[in-house]
Formats: C-alpha cells, structure tokens, sequence
C-alpha cells in the first residue's frame, strides 16, 4: 500500500510515517515510480508504534520493543528491555501520581469556592 493509503488507514499524517521510517521504526520498499510501498502488516505497525509513543516510550526504546512484537500480536519486549520498560512504567506512575494530587487539590479548591458562596459586592 503507498503512504497515503497507510496514513488514512492509521489516522497518522503522512510526514510522522516517513519519519517512523527514517527512524528504523517502519520499513518499505520503492516503487519504479519511487513511491513508498509497504506491506499490509504496516498499519499494525504504525498502530504499535502510536500507542508506545502515547506511553511516553522514546523511539530509541521503541526500536528495541517492536523487533520481537507479533504483527498482529502482543507487543512482547526483546531481552534486555524488560528494564527499560518497568522503568518507563514507573515514571508513569509517578506522574500519574502527580496528576491525581492536582486533580484531588482542583476538586477541593472548587468545593470550597462553591460551599463559600457568592463573593461579595462592592
């Protein structure tokens, strides 16, 4: 399939393919006509590679995940990054975390404001 194609089938602009591609993260081959042409198992691909990124996964880490994954299976990590990706769990946590105590201080401010009532005039 050519990239236009891909990039419909994915919901991903045509420039963040190429730049998968320019990373190692995704592979095609040229048409005589030089257009990209990939195999129908890259829309899973691209798909995987989305929902790493939206993780908080570097490309570089991505790189080391995708190799052992099944096209249409489980994203299985390749040895040795095992502890990348527990560490990359751990930093979600945390900022996880952190965005659950500013959303509980969000909540108290907004009760507190409300039960205080109108401010008053002037």
């Amino acid at each position: 399939m050519r990239i236009g194609q891909l990039a419909r089938l994915t919901g991903t602009s045509e420039r963040l393919i190429r730049y998968y591609e320019s990373t190692g993260l995704l592979t095609s081959t040229r048409l005589p006509n030089g257009y990209r042409d990939y195999e129908p198992s890259a829309e899973q691909t691209v798909r995987q590679i989305r929902a790493l990124l939206a993780a908080g996964l570097p490309t570089r880490l991505i790189s080391q995940v995708l190799p052992c994954g099944q096209p249409d299976g489980p994203l299985i990590a390749c040895p040795g990054v095992l502890t990348k990706l527990r560490t990359q769990l751990a930093e979600l946590d945390r900022r996880a975390d952190e965005l659950d105590q500013a959303r509980q201080t969000l909540r108290r401010a907004i009760a507190a404001t409300e039960a205080a009532g109108p401010p008053p005039t002037a």
